[in-house]
């Protein structure tokens, strides 16, 4: 029986690919490791969105070839083996073969090409009709957790993002396949799902099987209500794109205890001149239109966002409208980058002109703007009671329990391991830097 050792860079979507691959190895016969040293097989499923993962890759296959004993077999899948293909063969040769992102289903026969002596096996075609979207229990990133796929791909062309290129077009799956998989989920004991997409209110499947009984103004917040009435325990979904962030949704938050009152909406910048140039097809103002909407929910929904600091010509003035748009918003947290050139996109053509001390300096002032808000919403949650998800034990307290509430704010709180799984009742006592700490009732 040869063993696997899985290693994923990046998002959820490269978590949840490597979940799928390694139910698949399972089926087939091979043992999924967590030793690396006793691999026969080692795979990375690399991230292409930030220049850092991308040299980390090259990295890792530097350090299997010169400290790993057993000379394993290293393959490449994911967003890097998707856009630099049979390259990655002549930049490093201890690599055996490539797997892109649509063709994760036939892993195995790569890696047996790869023992049969074939050289250099590449595989970027498409996606198997058939392919089997469900995982297996022992695979999972979490026992009470899952992620669901409800569409891949990208059709934004947002000038900084490879995603488009790495991932393909989007293609939604069908809702009656995602009500089977959430159902099949909750039998199986898991107590909140993520439905995930690189664009997740975009969602169009080609026909409406199983949303035919719901109402909705667009097809995602038909899916929502579709996935609400499973009873499944909690759901969440990242992320979203706000041109297509519809009321509804917000709507449908309303209407259902067990959609999560928790939205991910990514601005990147807070000047319509920047936004412009990203081509990200929204203003500041019908940004701001949605927010208010979100605020305005009995729900308390609590808001996240991704900001880019330092894109192509980002003024100063561009900047303090980033900031002050921030303040507007009183994001609960927030992913901020430091914008750098990824190849192959419209913005590597255009003249990087912030200073990389610039950019630190932005960054470091856009992060004490978030931050405070942040620290008021967490503030704001002492005294009260929150349902948590007691996920897995504290990393720091052996007599903690770790978990996330409703709206993503992860709670540590004294509990036992008998209570791994539950939804807990937490009375939050304090208030961390990023976290929250609370005592069970």
């Amino acid at each position: 029986m040869k063993k696997v050792y899985l290693e994923t860079f990046g998002c959820q979507m490269n978590v949840s690919d490597s979940e799928r691959v390694a139910t698949l190895l399972e089926s087939k016969g091979f043992e999924m490791t967590s030793e690396e040293d006793s691999a026969d097989v080692v795979l990375l499923n690399t991230c292409s969105v930030r220049e850092k993962a991308e040299h980390k890759l090259y990295t890792r296959v530097g350090q299997i070839q010169n400290f790993n004993e057993s000379n394993p077999l290293i393959g490449v899948m994911g967003c890097v083996a998707q856009l630099e293909g049979e390259t990655l063969f002549e930049r490093n040769k201890g690599i055996d073969f490539v797997i892109g992102t649509k063709a994760v289903g036939r892993i195995d026969t790569a890696i047996e090409k790869a023992y049969q002596g074939k050289k250099k096996v590449l595989d970027l075609n498409n996606r198997e009709f058939d392919y089997d979207w469900s995982t297996s229990e022992t695979q999972r990133h979490s026992k009470y957790v899952a992620f669901v796929p409800i569409i891949e791909g990208c059709n934004k062309f947002c000038t900084y993002c490879i995603v488009p290129f790495s991932r393909g077009r989007e293609k939604s799956l069908v809702a009656s396949e995602i009500i089977r998989q959430v159902l099949e989920l909750r039998r199986q004991g898991v107590k909140e799902i993520h439905l995930i997409g690189q664009n997740v209110n975009s969602y169009r499947p080609r026909n409406d099987s199983g949303l035919e009984k719901f109402k909705g103004a667009t097809p995602f917040s038909k899916l929502l209500r579709a996935v609400a009435a499973t009873d499944i325990e909690r759901i969440k979904f990242t992320t979203s794109f706000p041109r297509d962030f519809h009321q509804d949704i917000v709507d449908a938050i309303d209407e259902n205890q067990n959609l999560c009152n928790w939205v991910h909406l990514p601005v990147q910048s807070g000047s319509d001149k920047v936004l412009k140039a990203m081509r990200r097809g929204h203003t500041i103002e019908n940004y701001k239109r949605r927010i208010d909407k979100i605020k305005s929910s009995d729900r308390n929904i609590s808001l996240t966002t991704d900001l880019i600091v330092g894109f192509p010509s980002e003024t100063l003035e561009d900047f303090k409208e980033t900031k002050d748009l921030a303040k507007y918003c009183q994001f609960d947290s927030a992913y901020i980058f430091k914008y750098s050139q990824r190849p192959g996109t419209p913005a590597a053509e255009m003249k990087d002109d912030v200073t990389k001390e610039e950019k630190r300096e932005r960054f470091l002032d856009l992060e004490n703007v978030v931050r405070k808000s942040q620290k008021k919403s967490l503030k704001l949650k002492v005294g009260k009671t929150l349902e948590v998800l007691a996920e897995k034990v504290s990393n720091k307290k052996p007599n903690q329990l770790s978990g996330h509430s409703t709206c993503q704010t992860v709670v540590n709180f004294d509990a036992n391991k008998s209570n791994l799984g539950d939804i807990c009742k937490v009375q939050i006592q304090e208030a961390k830097a990023n976290t929250l700490l609370g005592k069970l009732l």
